[in-house]
């Protein structure tokens, strides 16, 4: 037996004691480390000290903060199927639970986040254990995991929501995400940027950025699931982030300045304790004093890149002063006025926080107290600086209007603890100079996109982020294949005019593949203004992925021309493009689609049949329209991309947008346990496997052996088994 299988061996053996993984369970969803003692006399001297907590109401602080994290789940805000999972979630699920009794307690069923608009973010107290204890809570936690992989619904804590709902985001604007890992904040961002899906590609786009080159890859995952093709990921020190060029509009080179930036800074994270066990005993003073220049160097590089009239939102999940009005006080007066705290008092109603504090004291590990510069010692001026204290000028500092500033206390609506600030940019920093320039070009917002180099002329070290020099840049990480775009006269394109694209207005020029030689396996698109951005900075900045998937490589249609097939990922980019090869099904026609492999022509309904037929082999566009008339019916469109074989069609969509499209036609779809076959009831209502064809006209009977089963009921509780296929994608056969 090996290390790690006596390490799991004894983990189980631990798990089933006193103190194990079952009282872990038992304290809510996503508690653990129950051995860990959730007291700290440090953490409680500091902040009873501090009088963050309004008077009287500490002991209720600290009994939230050693209570488990409900948890959250958020449904995607951008994507039309939005309301049909909510009616799926409000009406099904949601119901069902309400009337579930376990160890004769009712369970309580998910609440909406009062400060979230449309009620598209929910929270529960359930655990896993819970979870694990009725099957109709086995098929909402598997209904979240399918979603959430899908890209239609996200579990992200409650307060990491707010930042993106302060930046007031529009599909023109360009967007930076400073510290972006592990991505949910990113991919609110996205949505926004998307909240008109008529617009294949917004103005606008989101550059997220971090440090840690392994993160990037879950940024990378977070983002992908939306399929965007304005999102681009790059791997850089926030605090010295390369600033990028531009073609402006007039032909000439220009600063690239963002309309918005998300600036959530690396932070000690005591406000995570609820999900964090280890801020417990790891905590100390210590973690905000280190931390604290670094993030005012990263603030400080975010403000230099906003545009003016841009609005930056500064958040921590930190309670502690010295890493969230220390850093907003001393941006604002090494601004000189450049910079104002915006108002947000009243953009998310509902949500209950208190004002931002202007005095406050400085603690050190060993329990000394410093209330202002003057009283630290020589030796520790290393550590301690003098921006960590509140201005001392009672004028500016009641100029500075700290109290705007948002702090999120636990216990006010059971949730984590969290530090947000809007900040909006008046006017160029005071310490960038610009030099005199032969042009000048102004944003429509009024946004200084035109040239003009910026150099760092401050005199403070910690403040100082002079711009990286221009040499070549080093590579960290895993090495990324090019990012090669294609011309307008690739040879790739003729072949793909038989996918019914119009190429009178497609911009082949957006278009990009990722080898320099051989054969391309997969074609992916941008929008316009981050093609801008590449071309303009490959040897600036890492690029770690950007596009959206729009062709995938299909082998077997080369002989008669089709070289590519449509993919899934791209139907939202390519559909305001396409002009043919659609045929409009029915609601029974997609349940036949996506529960059959390759089910043959006349499965489907007549009128959906005749239009099939009338188009020859390659990539097809499935399109379902809502019948407004019908309101039990799916409300919302849904594109599909196929395959036209010789007598048979498919759909080819992935596993878990199966899942997913059928939960919108009213189907519910759950796989059964490990291990654990189907009942007698349902093996006799099992419906044949393997109707379908190959492309050559066989039987598919290799097919079956890659295929897992999963269980599909029918809302007329009607059991019936359906396969499906294992892989992500199946090439046509």
């Amino acid at each position: 037996m090996g290390k790690r299988s006596r390490q799991r061996k004894k983990e189980h053996q631990n798990n089933s004691k006193p103190g194990g993984r079952d009282n872990r369970d038992n304290a809510g969803w996503g508690a653990g480390y129950a051995d860990i003692i959730k007291e700290n006399k440090l953490f409680e001297a500091y902040y009873q000290e501090l009088g963050l907590v309004p008077e009287g109401e500490f002991d209720q602080f600290m009994e939230a903060m050693r209570e488990p994290l409900p948890a959250t789940i958020r449904i995607t805000g951008y994507k039309s199927h939005a309301k049909e999972i909510l009616h799926c979630l409000k009406n099904k699920y949601f119901k069902e639970i309400q009337e579930v009794e376990i160890d004769g307690q009712k369970i309580e069923a998910p609440q909406p986040l009062s400060w979230y608009p449309d009620e598209l973010a929910w929270h529960t107290n359930m655990s896993r254990k819970i979870l694990r204890k009725s099957p109709l809570l086995e098929k909402f936690h598997q209904f979240l995991v399918s979603e959430t992989e899908s890209g239609n619904i996200s579990r992200q804590e409650a307060v990491s929501m707010i930042p993106p709902l302060l930046m007031k985001i529009e599909p023109h604007h360009k967007i930076l995400d400073m510290c972006a890992a592990p991505g949910s904040k990113t991919a609110q961002l996205i949505e926004m940027l998307h909240s008109d899906m008529d617009v294949p590609f917004p103005e606008g786009f989101v550059i997220a950025n971090d440090v840690d080159n392994k993160r990037c890859y879950l940024l990378v995952h977070q983002a992908k699931r939306l399929n965007s093709p304005c999102i681009m990921v790059v791997n850089h020190d926030a605090s010295c982030i390369p600033r990028l060029q531009i073609d402006t509009e007039d032909g000439h080179k220009g600063t690239l300045f963002y309309d918005r930036i998300l600036c959530d800074v690396p932070c000690s994270g005591d406000g995570t304790m609820r999900k964090n066990i280890d801020v417990w005993k790891k905590w100390t003073t210590s973690n905000s004093l280190h931390l604290h220049g670094l993030q005012i160097r990263i603030a400080v590089r975010g403000v230099e890149q906003l545009a003016v009239g841009g609005r930056m939102v500064y958040s921590t999940c930190s309670l502690n002063p010295i890493e969230d009005e220390a850093v907003i006080a001393t941006l604002l007066e090494k601004s000189e006025g450049a910079l104002e705290l915006a108002d947000a008092s009243a953009d998310l109603p509902g949500l209950k926080w208190m004002p931002g504090v202007t005095k406050w004291k400085l603690m050190t590990k060993e329990g000394q107290w410093y209330k202002d510069w003057s009283e630290v010692p020589a030796n520790r001026h290393t550590q301690i600086r003098p921006t960590m204290f509140p201005p001392t000028d009672t004028e500016k500092l009641a100029n500075m209007k700290l109290e705007r500033c948002m702090r999120i206390l636990p216990h006010h609506q059971n949730t984590g603890g969290f530090f947000v600030a809007v900040l909006v940019k008046k006017a160029p920093m005071p310490w960038n100079r610009r030099f005199p320039k032969v042009h000048t070009h102004v944003h429509p917002e009024d946004s200084p996109v035109g040239g003009g180099r910026e150099e760092c002329v401050c005199s403070d070290s910690v403040l100082c982020s002079r711009p990286p020099p221009n040499k070549k840049m080093k590579r960290h990480g895993f090495k990324e294949d090019p990012f090669v775009f294609l011309t307008e006269d690739d040879p790739v394109f003729p072949p793909i005019d038989i996918d019914g694209i119009t190429f009178t207005y497609f911009p082949k020029i957006n278009v990009l593949t990722r080898t320099h030689e051989g054969k391309k396996r997969h074609l992916y698109m941008v929008s316009k203004e981050l093609r801008n951005v590449m071309l303009n900075n490959s040897e600036r900045m890492k690029v770690i992925n950007t596009g959206v998937k729009v062709w995938s490589r299909n082998s077997d249609g080369e002989e008669f021309g089709c070289a590519f097939r449509l993919a899934q990922e791209g139907i939202y980019t390519l559909f305001p493009y396409i002009r043919s090869r659609m045929i409009t099904v029915s609601v029974e026609d997609i349940k036949i689609l996506l529960t059959q492999e390759n089910p043959y022509l006349s499965k489907l309904e007549e009128d959906a049949h005749q239009q099939a037929k009338k188009i020859g082999m390659g990539s097809i566009v499935l399109k379902f329209r809502p019948d407004n008339s019908n309101p039990d019916g799916p409300q919302c469109p849904i594109e599909l991309c196929g395959w036209r074989g010789k007598t048979s069609i498919r759909a080819f969509v992935p596993r878990n947008e199966r899942f997913h499209y059928l939960r919108m036609l009213g189907v519910e779809v759950f796989r059964d346990k490990q291990g654990q076959g189907p009942r007698e009831e349902e093996k006799e209502v099992k419906e044949e496997v393997g109707e379908g064809e190959t492309e050559n006209g066989n039987k598919d009977g290799s097919a079956k052996q890659e295929l897992k089963e999963v269980k599909i009921e029918v809302i007329h509780h009607i059991v019936v088994t359906h396969v499906f296929a294992d892989r992500e994608e199946e090439k046509p056969l």
